[in-house]
């Protein structure tokens, strides 16, 4: 039991490590129960009838969010080389908590592609679990993401390089410093 735990911790270190960049509405029962409706994240694949919820068509190439559900893992589906001159934000489903702030700690599941070749590179989804961390230690374009939206809602963002990793990228996640991003992202709950 104690092995299984450490290493979902240093999964979940590993991806918050991945993220990591060199006057609201407040119904904390309804954070409560989307918290406890989704305590982990769903590894199901959409259906494939399913129309996309968000679609943007980038200065190069396009991408396509499906499945933004509480049973399924989103779908994400990118024409490369996709890129943005300005990070995009869509809210796909508006939860019914309260606001969360800009130096908020949250829950969340997600899953982050890569522009360049449309390689899935960070997703709890694939692990199944949520990821919690404080908004204050993410890239930009994913503060930009949360920041502002409600408990439970599930949102769609199209970075900028700049709002990303920068310039020196992320070698890590073979993640170069002239990739767009994109995070599909349900907010669980305010920690």
């Amino acid at each position: 039991m104690f092995s299984k735990r450490l290493a979902m911790s240093i999964a979940t270190l590993s991806s918050l490590l991945l993220l990591a960049a060199c006057g609201s509405e407040d119904d904390s029962s309804d954070s409560t129960a989307t918290a406890d409706a989704v305590a982990s994240c769903p590894t199901a694949e959409p259906a494939d009838d399913v129309a996309p919820e968000w679609s943007v068509d980038g200065i190069t190439g396009s991408v396509e969010v499906t499945g933004s559900t509480d049973t399924a893992a989103p779908k994400v589906t990118v024409t490369t080389p996709f890129s943005v001159d300005t990070t995009e934000v869509s809210t796909l489903t508006e939860g019914r908590g309260e606001v969360v702030a800009e130096t908020a700690e949250v829950s969340v599941c997600y899953m982050g592609v890569n522009g360049r070749d449309g390689t899935v590179f960070d997703s709890s989804y694939e692990r199944g679990a949520p990821v919690e961390f404080p908004l204050t230690g993410v890239v930009t374009g994913f503060q930009k993401a949360i920041a502002g939206q409600k408990v439970g809602s599930t949102v769609a963002v199209a970075m900028t390089p700049d709002d990303g990793y920068g310039a020196s990228g992320n070698p890590a996640a073979d993640i170069e410093g002239t990739d767009t991003l994109i995070f599909a992202i349900k907010i669980l709950e305010v920690v």
